[in-house]
């Protein structure tokens, strides 16, 4: 035990200094360096009953002078859509919206807007008309992507915003009601991709390895419960502040709350600490929250992979922040943007 012991602390400058290594691989790099801001966030479905879009007219315009390139956004791609309509046991589908609506009026399925959305996009105009807007929006919801297909929805001129070139009357319903559906994709991605003129708004989350496998969910779900219970004594405090900041008029406030570093501690601490001081189930957990964030931090690099000097928004729910900052800023070319600058 005690050699097994003295190598393993023999070995801890070799790891350390590797690390060092690696981190300094892109010091002489060719050109910019890619601009990632991590913006934590409350997911808007759980906003209060008073909650008005206008009040995030703050956050956005803050954003906009940011100017990102590429925005992304927790929800699942299409293909992870597609995935998990094929293997629901293993996977899951309670992710994914009905795209019963879109295939109707599409005729494609899930797969087959996926191929015809990739082709679209490869040859997508400068300036393309309204009728191209309104097909590719179709296929976008036909393929699952319902952030995007809202950010082209706001770039046509009113009186474009008709069914047309695939859209049905139901579509178009849809995509007016999600002008006041409290949902970040279209309230904050939607819409600053639409200010900005991208054409598309970027899905990366993952379940592919936080869907457990456990023998007696029930006690699964007290132990992880219990955990957090014991360590989140100070994420009440901060819980408490959160919900005063959701009820006012403006959310900048509350925005600069959600991505304040001591916050941001606290909110790991208590989900991520409490969970290892406990034996067992909440450490398998803390394993699945790991591969998840891991495979949603890869699928944000591939956003920007052909893109060196990229200007990146991650939007994401506010407890995955502290990771995305910390595993998105050791990738090569890649800086970290402060979230607290450009709130200001």
């Amino acid at each position: 035990m005690v050699k097994w012991a003295w190598m393993v602390m023999a070995a801890l400058p070799l790891v350390a200094q590797a690390q060092g290594e690696l981190s300094a691989l892109d010091r002489d790099m060719a050109g910019p360096r890619a601009q990632v801001l991590v913006l934590g966030t409350v997911h808007l479905s759980g906003m209060p009953k008073s909650f008005n879009p206008a009040s995030l007219d703050g956050v956005l315009d803050r954003l906009a002078v940011f100017k990102p390139d590429i925005i992304t956004v927790e929800d699942l791609s299409a293909e992870e859509c597609d995935q998990a309509l094929r293997q629901p046991a293993k996977y899951g589908s309670d992710y994914c919206a009905p795209t019963d609506a879109a295939k109707a009026a599409t005729g494609l399925d899930l797969t087959a807007a996926i191929t015809e959305l990739n082709k679209i996009l490869r040859t997508w105009p400068a300036q393309p008309t309204p009728a191209q807007r309104r097909h590719l929006i179709a296929v976008y919801l036909a393929a699952s992507e319902r952030g995007s297909a809202y950010a082209q929805w706001l770039q046509l001129p009113e009186p474009e915003r008709r069914a047309g070139d695939s859209l049905d009357d139901k579509l178009v319903t849809g995509l007016r009601n999600a002008a006041t559906e409290n949902n970040e994709s279209y309230q904050i991605a939607a819409r600053l991709a639409a200010r900005l003129g991208l054409q598309r708004v970027h899905p990366v989350d993952n379940h592919t390895g936080d869907v457990l496998d456990v023998d007696d969910v029930q006690a699964y779900g007290r132990a992880l419960q219990a955990a957090w219970t014991a360590g989140g004594a100070a994420m009440k405090e901060v819980e408490a502040q959160q919900k005063k900041l959701s009820e006012a008029a403006d959310l900048l406030p509350l925005y600069r709350q959600l991505n304040d570093p001591a916050n941001l501690r606290v909110r790991a601490d208590a989900n991520v600490r409490a969970a290892m001081r406990a034996p067992g189930y909440p450490q398998i957990w803390v394993a699945g929250w790991e591969i998840r964030n891991l495979r949603m931090v890869a699928n944000i690099r591939e956003t920007f992979r052909e893109r060196p000097g990229a200007r990146v928004l991650a939007i994401v729910g506010t407890a995955h922040k502290p990771w995305f900052d910390g595993w998105l800023g050791q990738l090569q070319g890649v800086d970290i943007v402060d979230a607290q600058q450009v709130l200001k």
